[in-house]
């Protein structure tokens, strides 16, 4: 599963946008460098249900931002993202050619 597709799965099951999440992280100071992934990972798991490796995602976009690595842009492996920007807008604000 590709990065993108683990943010989007997160949207269909909370109904909240990875840039929902970043707010929300931000109002707890969650975005501070010294706070830890497990913090992030708890709060996830107990206010939204999500799993570890949903959470993980998250931890990511909240402490890096919407640059993912270019490991798997392009490639033709299970995990290949299109880019290595992720879109944090929401699948609702996709069209197709974006």
């Amino acid at each position: 599963m590709s990065f993108q597709a683990y943010l989007d799965n997160i949207e269909m099951k909370t109904g909240k946008t990875p840039n929902e999440f970043l707010e929300m992280a931000k109002e707890k100071g969650y975005d501070q460098p010294d706070v830890k992934a497990g913090v992030i990972v708890d709060w996830l798991k107990q206010d939204f249900g999500l799993g570890r490796g949903h959470a993980m995602a998250l931890v990511h976009v909240i402490k890096n931002g919407p640059t993912i690595s270019e490991k798997h842009v392009g490639s033709d492996g299970v995990h290949r993202d299109e880019t290595s920007t992720l879109r944090l807008d929401g699948v609702a604000n996709r069209t197709s050619d974006a």
